[in-house]
């Protein structure tokens, strides 16, 4: 979704490597003596939370928790602060994003990574009477957790941005460190000189082509869309976002949406949000969001952006139309 553009002449240290089913990048500018000890450290951290995250290891933490309906759980204080910052989102979003939706998921076909997700069979069969994240059991003071018979947890990406603000807190101590997980994008610091981090958004019409660079100060960027992940069932085209209202893929008139945050993780509940909701009705609630501002790309080619999101760009869009705000 993303290419990062770096000045030649900047002393930038770079590591990129696959984790949580993404390719990863940690990048600083900085002469700190330990900058490289600290990209390995920043790293470990990753594949040390994706070893508690992955609903797809048998062996992480999350589905030893997700093995375990009806028993209150006591987890460790990273899964415990995704899941009260998803719980957070999914009340702040009136349950449009809601870490519980595995079994819509898996009834779409993504019951596997996403890189061996096959297409075909029947159409998506209908979910029934559900539990949400409402019905989840939290004891804040034991750090335990009682998931409801039926329910699993899946933090998707939330959990993928979550981890990347949290390498990027830890990265900014060699200096100004930019983390991007897979497209969500987390930043500290700006390089002296800089305008800010330039930060290219593929066009989701044509992968090829970058749709506009933003300068990118701080906090968080993330994209989500139906351009990438999605395939073909039943002769109907699915995807990952599911509407919980009606626990199928979204009917949604967006190609994809990027969303620019106070940090990763609220950029990525904000651009799913924004999916589910479309266009219309998606920029409207955007724009009673303190500090979020969003392009979003529709289905049919046009583009519409909040009113304050120009202020984000660095060089002008290559759109192939008006961005209307």
């Amino acid at each position: 979704m993303w290419s990062i553009a770096v000045p030649a002449s900047a002393m930038v240290r770079r590591l990129a490597f696959r984790a949580m089913g993404s390719e990863m990048a940690l990048i600083t500018v900085t002469d700190h003596p330990d900058a490289d000890v600290r990209l390995n450290a920043a790293r470990a951290m990753i594949d040390r939370l994706e070893e508690r995250l992955s609903r797809f290891r048998a062996s992480s933490e999350l589905s030893t928790l997700n093995a375990q309906p009806g028993r209150p759980v006591r987890v460790s204080e990273e899964l415990w602060d995704v899941l009260i910052h998803a719980m957070d989102g999914s009340r702040r979003t009136n349950g449009l994003y809601d870490p519980t939706i595995v079994g819509a998921l898996e009834r779409a076909g993504y019951d596997r990574p996403f890189e061996a997700v096959r297409g075909g069979g029947d159409a998506v069969p209908p979910g029934g009477p559900r539990v949400s994240w409402r019905d989840v059991g939290l004891d804040c003071g034991a750090r335990r957790v009682t998931l409801p018979v039926g329910v699993r947890l899946d933090f998707g990406g939330i959990g993928k941005a979550w981890t990347a603000d949290r390498a990027a807190g830890a990265l900014s101590a060699a200096g100004p460190c930019l983390v991007d997980a897979g497209g969500d994008i987390a930043v500290r610091g700006v390089p002296a000189g800089w305008r800010g981090w330039p930060v290219g958004i593929t066009d989701p019409r044509q992968p090829a082509e970058t749709l506009t660079v933003l300068a990118v100060t701080g906090g968080g960027v993330a994209t989500s869309g139906v351009d990438v992940r999605r395939w073909r069932r039943g002769g109907q085209m699915c995807h990952h976002i599911i509407d919980p209202r009606t626990g199928m893929p979204a009917a949604t008139d967006l190609l994809s949406v990027t969303v620019v945050g106070p940090d990763a993780m609220e950029a990525n509940l904000y651009a799913v949000t924004t999916m589910i909701l479309g266009s219309e009705e998606g920029l409207r609630y955007l724009a009673g969001q303190h500090g979020v501002e969003a392009l979003a790309v529709r289905q049919d080619g046009g583009l519409r952006c909040t009113p304050g999101f120009p202020a984000h760009v660095w060089s002008e869009p290559r759109t192939g139309g008006r961005i209307d705000a």
